[in-house]
């Protein structure tokens, strides 16, 4: 399968602008020859909303009007998307993502880890526990932007077998590192295919960086934008690569299987709430 990523800018509060932009740039991946094409965070609507009731108008429902005018289009072209949006929902508004396919929405994802940036200030926190769905050529896992750095929300997808994991991202000025190094590091971890597309672009004093990396199973980079402007990034993927842990540097000699290795007795401090423990000085 081959995945395309639209690193692309985006304008605040014009959702029929961004949609058909979306829609042109689909087009044009199909006929490149990619299958599943994936934007940036919040591609859909704008991301530096100032307050809740200002984002509030343009948050809708998953399915609704735009995840249906995406799978028309995908219909049409046998293709799959991913995008970000604001999601309406009866218990507030979500900074989600949204897998489409030909069928419809295969799967959405609310984001978990929320930056105090953007309409994150006022988004209600993900109340879904990592997902993995079962597209026809992959499994897919879902992420958002802040969620890349931390490193169990890849971990747990990648034990519920995701062979590919997503990141919408809208990363700003200081986001460099993040963008030059976790994402290889997350696909190298887990042994998985990383695909991570930000914006570019400025709204509202925010300078969007772009940076959008594609990274394979031994954290190798296979397609990163070469500048700060709209790109479209390709790289071929093949999910037996992600599905075969096991590798072996020196038969019997030097062999990594970073989940066969796991000591997860030993992690307990990881999912206990309540912060940093002094160090023991028996």
């Amino acid at each position: 399968m081959i995945i395309a990523g639209v690193q692309m800018d985006v304008v605040l509060m014009e959702k029929a602008e961004n949609l058909r932009r979306m829609i042109e740039k689909i087009r044009e991946t199909s006929s490149e020859g990619a299958e599943l094409t994936v934007f940036p965070e919040c591609a859909l609507t704008g991301y530096c909303f100032d307050n809740l009731a200002e984002a509030i108008p343009y948050a809708e429902t998953i399915p609704g009007p735009s995840t249906a005018a995406l799978q028309e289009v995908c219909q049409e072209l046998n293709h799959s998307v991913v995008v970000g949006m604001l999601e309406q929902a009866e218990e507030g508004v979500y900074n989600a993502a949204v897998l489409i396919t030909p069928q419809g929405v295969l799967g959405s994802y609310r984001k978990i880890h929320l930056p105090y940036l953007g309409v994150d200030r006022f988004a209600t926190p993900g109340d879904r526990a990592f997902a993995v769905y079962e597209h026809p050529s992959a499994r897919i896992g879902l992420n958002i932007c802040y969620d890349s750095a931390f490193p169990e929300s890849s971990r747990v997808m990648t034990l519920q077998c995701a062979d590919l994991i997503i990141l919408p991202t809208n990363w700003p000025s200081g986001a460099e590192c993040v963008a030059e190094h976790a994402i290889n590091t997350r696909a190298m971890e887990n042994g998985i295919f990383y695909c991570a597309i930000n914006r570019v672009g400025e709204e509202r004093g925010f300078r969007f960086i772009g940076k959008s990396r594609i990274c394979g199973p031994a954290g190798e980079t296979l397609a990163t934008s070469v500048g700060t402007e709209e790109e479209i990034l390709y790289a071929t993927f093949d999910p037996t690569r992600a599905r075969n842990k096991r590798v072996d540097r020196v038969p019997d000699k030097h062999v990594i299987d970073r989940l066969a290795d796991r000591r997860p007795e030993m992690y307990g401090l990881i999912v206990e709430p309540h912060g940093l423990k002094p160090p023991h000085r028996g």
